[in-house]
């Protein structure tokens, strides 16, 4: 017995020592640079970086070889998007819904700090992201998406529909919060510069409400053919008709663009690319190209390298969709040019381009833009010349194949409008194929390659790993939609 006493003494007694040495242990330990609790703007910068980078570099890797900007130099295989084969999951499925979670707590601790401004940008990303993410496969998990904390770890899919009408409510909702006499408490933002007062307003915060009521723009439009099940065209109207209220891009200061510094950790994602996965394997089509030079477009030095042909540098393109036995060769057709690997605006969400080209639309169908369509078009057309650092010539707007022409049947006028706006789409995620899905514009040509099967896709197959993760609710969703293929319409393409 004494034995085990002095065995607790002794025990006891470095408890005691322990104890004493290890008072303010965590207070010596703690880093000072880092943040005691998580603020929204610790998670707003990174969670802004990381979204523009998936959607970026999914119009370079999907969007642009489905609609013709570019093609591969070589496909053998008899796949490829070029030849509308569309692999299940091709799209921002994962790096999305993984972000989702950033964005839901944004929301939430901005409620609990009551800070308004960020919960406003907060749900402008979650509609623009889940806008791209329905667009891309229809009915998604929304509601009971990224709700792992509350125990749901199978979450049903929405009806496009319903996720369009929750989308649409968000953005106005986001809308009435910005505040614009305050700066962003604990700064982040790395789209606008939300951190000053000039004249006791903050220009930032009013660039964001600008950009929420023009996604609500974008979508509207998107959703028009729906117009009888979401009136659509009144709530067009609305925004139309109160500026104050719900402010619209007017200028190129104004676009969504993150511009990438250029410094740790924010580096354009194409910035240590190799020559080999940046341009040897890809070159822009005749499609493209053709357009292009056809209109001496000045945007083709910034986008296009030339190559040589009897001694004369041109920008020279590729068939798309081309049988399995062509080959190009390496070095003798148009491809990236280098520059646009470390080029800061190449981190589009939405441009005052396309803004431009939304109110011509719908001037060219009868709203009241407070212009004509010609003018919105021509606008549009400078807004992108501007918006890629390049001088719109004298003469480009009057030029055949250019020149805005209101003699024109509605129909023709409409693909005047698409086409210019299909070009300035270059890098914005995958609008460029929405809005063809949408309108039938730009006429792409059928390669020869192009199996006669295959129809031009209207959606991304979902990813295969729900079989496993979430098969019952996967599989509900695509016996409603009916069918899980890339033939499958979305409800607003019905």
């Amino acid at each position: 017995m004494k034995f085990f006493s002095k065995i607790s003494f002794i025990f006891l007694a470095l408890c005691i020592a322990f104890s004493a040495c290890t008072e303010g242990f965590e207070d010596l330990n703690l880093d000072p640079n880092r943040p005691k609790d998580v603020t929204p703007g610790v998670l707003l910068g990174q969670m802004q970086y990381r979204f523009v980078n998936a959607s970026m570099q999914a119009s370079r890797n999907f969007t642009h070889e489905l609609m013709q900007v570019d093609a591969p130099r070589a496909s053998t295989s008899g796949q490829g998007l070029h030849r509308y084969v569309v692999n299940p999951g091709a799209g921002v499925w994962t790096s999305f819904y993984t972000l989702m979670r950033d964005v839901e707590d944004i929301i939430s601790i901005s409620d609990r700090l009551k800070e308004n401004n960020y919960k406003a940008i907060a749900l402008v990303y979650k509609s623009w992201g889940y806008s791209i993410l329905t667009d891309l496969y229809g009915d998604i998990p929304y509601s009971q998406a990224v709700k792992a904390e509350d125990g749901i770890f199978e979450a049903s899919f929405d009806a496009q529909k319903d996720i369009y009408l929750q989308i649409l409510k968000d953005l106005e909702t986001a809308n009435g919060l910005y505040d614009d006499s305050k700066i962003l408490t604990y700064g982040g933002d790395q789209v606008y510069n939300t951190n000053v007062l000039t004249g006791g307003k903050n220009v930032g915060i009013q660039r964001w409400q600008k950009f929420a009521n023009s996604l609500r723009l974008r979508l509207l439009l998107r959703i028009s053919k729906r117009d009888g099940e979401v009136g659509a065209s009144e709530q067009i109207k609305a925004i139309l008709a109160d500026p104050a209220k719900n402010p619209v891009f007017v200028a190129n200061a104004d676009e969504a663009i993150f511009r990438y510094p250029g410094t740790f950790p924010y580096f354009n994602p194409y910035y240590n690319a190799r020559t080999l996965d940046w341009r040897d394997g890809t070159y822009f089509t005749e499609f493209f190209l053709n357009k292009l030079n056809a209109d001496k477009d000045p945007r083709r030095a910034v986008w296009a390298t030339t190559v040589a042909v009897n001694g004369v540098q041109v920008y020279q393109g590729i068939k798309s969709g081309y049988p399995t036995t062509t080959e190009y060769v390496v070095g003798r057709n148009s491809s990236y040019q280098d520059v646009l690997r470390t080029l800061p605006q190449l981190g589009v969400m939405m441009t005052y381009a396309e803004l431009e080209f939304i109110k011509a639309e719908l001037a060219l169908k009868g709203f009241n833009t407070g212009k004509t369509a010609k003018v919105h078009y021509n606008t549009a057309i400078g807004a992108s010349m501007v918006q890629w650092g390049t001088t719109m010539p004298a003469d480009f707007l009057t030029q055949p194949g250019v020149l805005y022409d209101e003699a024109l049947s509605v129909d023709k006028q409409l693909e005047q409008i698409m086409l210019q706006k299909y070009i300035a789409y270059l890098f914005v995620d995958y609008q460029a194929w929405f809005e063809k899905r949408r309108t039938g514009y730009p006429i792409l040509p059928r390669g020869t390659g192009i199996p006669a099967e295959n129809k031009f896709p209207s959606r991304v197959p979902y990813p295969t790993y729900l079989q496993s993760q979430n098969a019952a609710n996967l599989n509900a969703a695509v016996a409603k939609m009916g069918g899980d293929n890339s033939n499958t319409k979305v409800w607003w393409e019905q």
